[in-house]
């Protein structure tokens, strides 16, 4: 019986009339075609993106096609392998007439055996798995696209279809077929037609300045943290040593809107991409691991590009910002009776090894400087955050004294929780002075570009030199300059360094301080649009409402997805005007519906995202996943041996109070004896990408370093820390403060000094837990483009630059 690869080979002997591989349904097919040609087309300068697949008894071939159907290729798997995975691809480049008529010599060739069939039309490979059976085929079936970056479609997925690769009789008990169909139950919790995104010509894994300054393809691409199918694919790549049959997936937040601002038209997008590592849902993934990786890791990118005929220069700017579990050795666990569990905080780590690891890893992703903005509670009747609060500041105490002083970790306490008690204006009003400062430190992405379109209709970026990309040691600024015609262009500008906030769970409360960074950055990418004259937007500005409504659609999906229900917006339905009885209800059912999930439904959620990340491969005669506590291994490898923390349940003493954090020991005394840097980071441990995903390129933003004060040593009064907002690097004594506090200028205000009063009577907190007294806010004239001297006043820059104490 003749088999498939007989005919495959053969050369085209003569020109034979070609027939149509697409039905005439389809809306490509009226696309014009090239005249077929009797030999091989060159490589295909774009990306494939449709597919069809076929079966024969012996074999799946895949026929794929770019988006102007003039190059076509074929992939061939083998269904009688059954243990390994065996996929190739034809290294031939074909036509569409001469792809036809290989498919249907082979279609001639297995007759005997039924012929070649017809299976589905997909859009990707999402990658193949196998538990105790076969292998499967996850494909995308149906996309839908949800924007555009220069050009290039961004597509979520609406259907998938997982298809087996044997459909042969094996001898098989009945205990493994059942384990089996479970599993793939397991899978299909991971809903990828739900935050899912992917992009064919565009490395939607990376932020817009990364694309800009590096030029990677390829593998490497799947290899960076927020591939979430990097496992799913890495059989197929490591075999055809190419991406181009496969998709890169993104979990996370996608929306895109258009901006109209003076008759001028601008996409407004905002991205959140969630890490892979150390992934998972609330309760059974906290803080950090081994390897630095913090729980719920995810980075949100905020792009602005201006819509311009085609030939025109195009401006486009965008920043980065990220959010993190709280990068200590702490958890807690689901409890079914306590709405509240306990916190433990584990004594293991004494030398904060792994914390360290994290902003190594910080660094490398995004270079210097790292701002920490951390929003957990001051003073609790039984402590709980504050104890996380505490150990926090040491950690970053401990790991700042082996740091040059340009290196260090900037670190601000800001209790949000008892600065919204008020209302939710003051607590954004006094953010958004808070981000806007933190900005200025770490600059924006901005360049202006004139189009230049590939064949496959994508713009191509510009591309910057990577100078001092790899060099964050190097302070030097870099300026790209474009030029068009005779007209000088303004410089691009580079961010460099990260703001990172966190709260307990890294979902309301830091969506909310995202937003007010969100709507800094806004300001000042808007103004190096030249779209408005001032850098800054006020609150009752109706772009600011606009884009409050990206942040809270983005706070929802984030908070489904990693606690179970839509984030507590209780600070942005105040802002509104909303009912408050109203408010009070929806967040009572939200936090249900967050208990409910948390007690019932995540456990076996996150064995889903362990078999689906391949941190738990199945293995015959071994534990299944279902078996195992999902807190009782981190990684489960090929040969099926697991890595246990035997000592994770003695460190942790179990406690009957409501909600306290529990500890062994007092907190550890700072180490002189680390003597290890964020600059020489142990590479091994990190398992980071070799080049940081913000290029850490000069900044265009001019600020004053003495503005917040110059903490030499990179610490600060914990005994202060305690009790009030506190920073190692920006003192915050005002925050706390009451009578005498409000006869001293804070912010420059140029409406008058009544307003300046007014202000910091609202952002002045009670010593007592009442509710903090306020009205509404003055207006700010401040129309200065990046000079921090211009948002606070000449007394409050005096005080800091003294450094006067104002409180005791």
């Amino acid at each position: 019986m003749a088999t498939d690869n007989e005919h495959i080979s053969p050369p085209f002997e003569e020109p034979i009339p070609c027939f149509s591989l697409m039905p005439a349904s389809e809306s490509e097919s009226n696309v014009p075609l090239d005249e077929p040609s009797t030999s091989p087309v060159a490589a295909p300068l774009a990306f494939l993106q449709k597919f069809r697949l076929y079966e024969t008894r012996s074999k799946y071939y895949m026929v794929g096609r770019d988006k102007s159907r003039r190059y076509w290729r074929v992939l061939k798997i083998d269904r009688l392998e059954t243990s390994e995975l065996s996929i190739r691809e034809d290294s031939t480049t074909y036509t569409e007439c001469e792809c036809s008529e290989l498919l249907r010599r082979i279609h001639e060739g297995n007759k005997s055996t039924g012929g070649l069939k017809f299976i589905t039309t997909c859009y990707g490979i999402v990658g193949f798995i196998k538990f105790l059976g076969p292998y499967y085929m996850l494909l995308i079936t149906q996309r839908r696209p949800i924007g555009s970056i220069g050009g290039h479609i961004v597509y979520a997925i609406s259907k998938t279809e997982m298809i087996a690769l044997s459909d042969s009789v094996t001898q098989i008990n009945l205990t493994t077929w059942r384990h089996e169909n479970r599993y793939k139950k397991l899978l299909s919790m991971v809903d990828l037609t739900k935050d899912f995104f992917f992009s064919y010509s565009y490395n939607i894994m990376r932020s817009l300045q990364k694309n800009s300054c590096n030029d990677e393809t390829g593998n490497v691409l799947y290899e960076t943290m927020f591939v979430w199918n990097e496992f799913l694919t890495r059989g197929a790549r490591n075999s055809l040593q190419n991406t181009m049959w496969t998709v890169a997936l993104v979990y996370g937040f996608f929306k895109q809107d258009k901006l109209s601002i003076s008759g001028r038209d601008f996409r407004l997008t905002l991205i959140s991409r969630r890490s892979r590592h150390y992934a998972g849902t609330r309760y059974l993934k906290r803080g950090v691991n081994e390897e630095g990786r913090v729980a719920n890791d995810v980075e949100t990118e905020q792009i602005l590009i201006e819509d311009v005929p085609e030939g025109s220069p195009m401006k486009i700017s965008s920043v980065v910002q990220n959010r993190g579990s709280i990068p200590l050795f702490w958890s807690q666990e689901t409890s079914r009776l306590n709405i509240k569990p306990d916190i433990m905080l584990s004594r293991r780590d004494q030398n904060y090894e792994a914390t360290r690891l994290h902003f190594q890893n910080l660094v490398k992703r995004y270079g210097n400087p790292i701002i920490i903005l951390n929003l957990i509670k001051t003073n609790e009747r039984r402590p709980r955050e504050s104890i996380l609060r505490t150990e926090f500041a040491n950690a970053i105490n401990s790991i700042n004294k082996d740091l040059s002083e340009e290196k260090r970790l900037k670190f601000l306490h800001w209790d949000l929780h008892k600065h919204s008690r008020s209302k939710g204006t003051n607590a954004l009003l006094i953010l958004g002075r808070l981000t806007s400062y933190a900005l200025t430190l770490t600059s924006f992405f901005y360049c202006q570009v004139i189009p230049e379109y590939k064949p496959d209709g994508c713009l191509r970026w510009p591309y910057f030199e990577n100078e001092i990309g790899n060099d964050v040691k190097k302070e030097k600024e870099k300026l790209c300059v474009e030029k068009d015609n005779n007209n000088f262009v303004r410089a691009a500008m580079f961010q460099k360094g990260i703001l990172r906030t966190n709260c307990i769970d890294c979902l309301d409360r830091t969506n909310v301080a995202q937003y007010a960074y969100g709507l800094a950055a806004l300001g000042h990418q808007l103004h190096a649009l030249e779209a408005i004259t001032s850098s800054k937007l006020e609150l009752d500005d109706p772009l600011a409402e606009e884009l409050m409504g990206f942040y809270e659609r983005m706070g929802d999906t984030l908070a489904h997805q990693y606690g179970g229900s839509a984030a507590h917006n209780k600070v942005f339905s105040e802002r509104r005007g909303q009912w408050k009885a109203a408010t009070q209800s929806q967040e009572f059912f939200r936090t249900l519906q967050r208990y409910y999930n948390n007690a019932y439904m995540d456990a076996e959620k996150q064995n889903a995202i362990n078999v689906f990340l391949g941190h738990f491969q199945p293995q015959d005669g071994k534990p299944q996943v279902w078996e195992v506590d999902p807190e009782q291994y981190s990684t489960v490898y090929g040969n099926g041996q697991s890595i246990v923390d035997e000592d994770r349940r003695s460190l942790h003493k179990k406690s009957l109070s409501d909600g306290n954090i529990i500890r062994e020991s007092k907190l550890p005394p700072s180490s002189s004896s680390l003597g290890k840097s964020l600059a020489s980071s142990d590479q091994n441990k990190m398992m980071s990408e070799s080049t940081p995903d913000v290029l850490a390129c000069g900044s265009g933003l001019k600020y004053s370093r003495e503005a917040f004060g110059d903490f030499k040593d990179g610490s600060f009064d914990h005994e202060k820390c305690d009790s009030f907002d506190c920073s190692n690097f920006v003192d915050l004594d005002w925050l706390s403060c009451e009578q005498q506090f409000m006869d001293r200028s804070i912010f420059k205000n140029s409406s008058s000094v009544a307003a300046e009063n007014e202000i910091v009577a609202q952002t002045t907190p009670s010593t007592s837990e009442s509710s903090m007294k306020g009205s509404k806010h003055a207006d700010d004239n401040d129309t200065n483009d990046f000079e921090v001297g211009e948002e606070f006043s000449d007394s409050f820059l005096s005080w800091v630059n003294n450094g006067e104490t104002l409180c005791h």
